[in-house]
């Protein structure tokens, strides 16, 4: 071995040895290590969402009055469910994108992404609420931790079922993305390829509530 092999395979040794590596999820509740694709919980009180190992987020599944409740899983496209041009102004939201969520004590409220995060919106919304009682899948969803996403963006509508995670995670693709005034193009594109992985979701598991 000559001397400039003996040199790379040095360079080499360092460059593993030195190489930064992405730090380990963990369980919230107890530190478990936890492989990429786990379970939410979200806490009550701050409503947070927490990371989970399957054996804590079963701890809270069905659990009444407890700090957390399990974030579902399930992802339902509603391809019969819209709301009205009249009612979508009569709600007053700034923008064509936003997500439905019953309070633990029955009320409907509105929530839209913003470059600040999560925004509640302060419009009464008891015929937005009469709605959603109507519809059996929507009736059906679990307070706090399951919306309806409303994506009034372009000219294609879509009406979906799903958990508060991704609600927030689509908040914070938005909050990264936001460019200048308005937010910039980048920021739809974005959003249209997430609509996109919940639509192929729905199609593979809709009534999975659980996984």
């Amino acid at each position: 071995m000559n001397d400039m092999e003996g040199m790379s395979d040095g360079l080499t040794a360092l460059r593993r040895f030195t190489r930064v590596q992405a730090p380990m999820e963990r369980c919230e509740l107890c530190g478990a290590a936890l492989d990429g694709e786990h379970p939410h919980l979200l806490e009550r009180a701050s409503r947070k969402v927490a990371c989970a190992c399957p054996a804590c987020a079963l701890l809270f599944y069905g659990q009444e009055g407890g700090r957390f409740l399990r974030v579902p899983r399930r992802v339902v496209r509603l391809p019969d469910f819209a709301f009205s041009d009249a009612e979508w102004e009569e709600m007053a939201l700034p923008i064509g994108l936003a997500f439905f969520v019953r309070r633990e004590d029955g009320h409907v409220a509105a929530l839209y992404p913003s470059p600040a995060g999560v925004i509640e919106s302060s419009v009464s919304l008891e015929r937005c609420a009469e709605r959603l009682a109507s519809d059996p899948i929507l009736a059906a969803m679990e307070a706090e931790v399951e919306a309806l996403v409303v994506n009034r963006v372009g000219a294609e509508h879509t009406y979906l079922v799903l958990p508060i995670d991704e609600c927030y995670r689509m908040t914070g693709l938005i909050r990264t993305k936001w460019r200048g005034l308005s937010g910039g193009p980048e920021i739809w594109v974005a959003v249209a390829g997430f609509f996109a992985e919940m639509r192929a979701k729905a199609a593979g598991r809709s009534q999975v509530r659980y996984a």
